[in-house]
């Protein structure tokens, strides 16, 4: 069943993007990995406006060229911003520096208005830039990549056993919820309900584990000895040449500005 990182913090089980195929698509996903975690690293390191301003520029022409679907995509984007805007508001308070407006006795500093909008671009960027470039991968894929990138196994495992039963585990909880209530169970703000919450948590745990006893011993059954043999080869093509040599142009030209 394949999993969509678009979609995993919406849904267990993971839906069926509707994502059309693009030139993104067809570039090494080693590639893609490591092309978005250096842009992450100079968009957050990076103290320079204009760095971040072009960063964002470029993110958004990832998000064009990737062909997502930019409602979806903005959705998400304005999900996170909420997430920060507390922080955001109260730097500019909470900075000190040159005053620039005052509302009810408390100064709103210019230094600290700079550094809430920098702070903004840098996370739209680099999320923009995330979903472009391995948001649109399958999971399994982009585990196989990590391994290849010779990503610790452990890691990699956690990865891929995590996408593997997080379906499993949500209908064993759904299958508890329903015998509950077929019990007559019905949620409420009382001790009851707190209790009975927290032993469902504990069954669910505990069930977990019983399963993850169980296929470990199938696996050791079949021979696993604590690795996956990757069969997929992955080659670069021209096509890749070519993407890696405009991005490294465009990491200079990052690097050039920030000095």
């Amino acid at each position: 069943m394949p999993k969509s990182l678009e979609h995993s913090a919406t849904s267990w089980k993971g839906q069926q993007l509707k994502h059309k195929p693009s030139l993104i698509d067809q570039l090494d996903p080693r590639l893609r990995v490591v092309t978005a975690a250096l842009f992450a690293f100079f968009i957050v390191l990076s103290d320079q406006l204009s760095v971040l301003i072009i960063g964002l520029i470029t993110a958004f022409a990832l998000a064009i060229l990737a062909r997502l679907n930019l409602k979806r995509t903005l959705r998400r984007v304005i999900a996170m911003d909420l997430f920060i805007v507390g922080l955001l508001i109260m730097l500019p308070f909470t900075t000190p520096g040159t005053e620039l407006f005052s509302i009810m006795g408390l100064s709103a500093s210019q230094e600290g208005l700079l550094h809430a909008i920098m702070i903004g671009l840098k996370a739209n960027a680099s999320v923009l830039c995330l979903l472009s470039l391995i948001g649109t991968m399958n999971a399994t894929l982009l585990g196989h990549t990590l391994a290849h990138l010779k990503v610790p196994d452990k890691l990699v495992h956690l990865l891929l056993f995590t996408v593997r039963y997080l379906d499993v585990i949500g209908q064993e909880f759904k299958r508890m919820r329903r015998a509950m209530q077929a019990r007559a169970f019905v949620m409420g703000t009382n001790w009851h309900t707190w209790r009975s919450v927290g032993y469902l948590i504990g069954m669910l745990l505990v069930r977990s584990l019983e399963r993850s006893e169980r296929i470990m011993a199938a696996m050791k059954c079949r021979g696993f000895k604590g690795r996956f043999y990757l069969l997929d080869q992955m080659t670069l093509t021209r096509l890749d040449y070519q993407a890696a040599a405009v991005a490294a142009l465009w990491f200079a030209l990052l690097a050039g500005l920030s000095i």
